[in-house]
């Protein structure tokens, strides 16, 4: 059994985070959560500087063992807070989620859930994102049951370096998931559109609207071989997809590109 650490973006009474906090726990991991005060989404790796934090621990939500706290910071914050001011001993694995909806593809830069879990590998410790891939669907079980089983084994594998990984759950039962696929990170484009709307005293502001579209063909990864699916890909074949990530977005190729150029001249 490990001491888990775990945290979200959509915030401490968020379901997902119940269902996983709760699961983990029965099983006999120690775990501690600690998520903002309230929905934190698409805050990517935002860190609060220009305002206090305040944190208070929660009891009621989850079981008895589990303890709590909300965070009025973002999910890095949340992170950050819980292994510098919560935590005694260093866990052996951060967890975020379960975010109710998916973080496929281009997702993943925007996603405060997959940004806690970045938070976690930043501070060399083994760390994965969870992700419902619906925003209809309620049913964070299968979810659940699959990062208990992971748990282990990321406790018991010794990886070259602490991996950061975002999982995602097709919303089906688990008598209809197709099976789990090692997956790389897809193209996930939207049709942006700023609604205008007008408040009662008639002043305009604007709601962000975006459509997915869906049907782009996914790019190719030349370091990688051809068969290795997008998650995009995977998820609409039902199967749990396990995209590892890295922080370092040092574009190896047009490195090279630059570096043969004579910027000494402009």
């Amino acid at each position: 059994m490990g001491n888990i650490l775990i945290s979200n973006d959509d915030g401490i009474f968020a379901l997902g985070v119940r269902t996983l906090a709760n699961t983990l726990a029965q099983a006999g991991h120690q775990v501690t959560v600690v998520c903002p005060d309230r929905e934190r989404s698409a805050t990517g790796h935002g860190l609060t500087l220009h305002l206090p934090i305040r944190a208070k621990e929660v009891d009621s939500i989850f079981e008895d063992n589990v303890a709590a706290w909300s965070c009025s910071g973002t999910p890095a914050d949340c992170v950050k807070f819980a292994l510098s001011a919560v935590l005694e001993t260093r866990p052996d694995l951060v967890y975020s989620g379960i975010n109710h909806g998916p973080n496929l593809g281009t997702d993943v830069l925007y996603s405060g859930t997959v940004s806690a879990a970045m938070e976690g590998a930043l501070e060399g410790i083994p760390s994965v994102a969870f992700s419902l891939a619906s925003f209809s669907a309620f049913e964070f079980q299968p979810a659940a049951d699959f990062a208990l089983k992971l748990a282990q084994q990321l406790i018991d594998t010794d990886y070259p370096k602490p991996p950061l990984l975002s999982v995602n759950i097709p919303p089906v039962k688990s008598s209809e998931i197709a099976g789990v696929l090692v997956t790389r990170q897809g193209l996930r484009r939207y049709i942006e559109k700023f609604a205008q709307r007008f408040d009662p005293r008639g002043k305009s502001y604007y709601w962000l609207e975006g459509e997915i579209i869906e049907d782009i063909e996914q790019p190719e990864d030349i370091n990688l071989p051809p068969h290795i699916l997008t998650d995009v890909q995977a998820i609409g074949d039902r199967y749990i997809t396990i995209t590892p990530l890295q922080y370092n977005l040092t574009d190896a190729e047009i490195v090279k590109h630059l570096h043969e150029q004579d910027f000494f001249g402009l």
